[in-house]
């Protein structure tokens, strides 16, 4: 059943399980807050387990671009399109965030963004390749982040 995150009453409804649930919490209300005030668009997610695709998606083009596997259990997707880009994001159990942009027009923008929530340690499969640069946030405290170009066509 989909749910649309509240950036000002923030809920871990959905995340429960996670070890780092509200600094996970808090990065989902983070990114609803900037797609709310960017492209005035509601952020909404479903259980993972209700949206495969999404996931079978954005773990293609890790393994296909990187060959990377994500360890944790998928826990909520999003998926939507806004201003020329088609979203997808998943939030994993262990508080790992990836979003795919991926920019519908030729040659435009499309990449991969990794967010650790708050508290969790840098997943083993992504240590050794990726530096993580600190953002703070409100909602979320410190939010380390990273990225990716996707060369491919999806």
């Amino acid at each position: 059943m989909p749910y649309t995150v509240d950036f000002k009453d923030v809920s871990t409804v959905g995340l429960e399980s996670s070890p780092v649930a509200e600094a996970l919490a808090g990065l989902r209300a983070n990114e609803a807050r900037y797609y709310k005030n960017k492209y005035d668009h509601d952020f909404t997610v479903t259980p993972a387990a209700e949206a495969p695709e999404t996931v079978a998606y954005v773990h293609n083009i890790l393994s296909t671009e990187r060959n990377l596997a994500i360890a944790s259990r998928p826990l909520e997707v999003s998926s939507f399109e806004v201003d020329g880009l088609r979203m997808a994001y998943v939030f994993y159990e262990s508080g790992l965030a990836i979003n795919v942009m991926y920019g519908l027009e030729e040659g435009g923008k499309r990449a991969v963004g990794f967010k650790l929530s708050d508290g969790m340690d840098v997943p083993e499969e992504l240590a050794s390749s990726f530096k993580f640069a600190r953002q703070k946030s409100k909602l979320a405290g410190v939010i380390r982040g990273s990225y990716f170009v996707i060369k491919g066509e999806y």
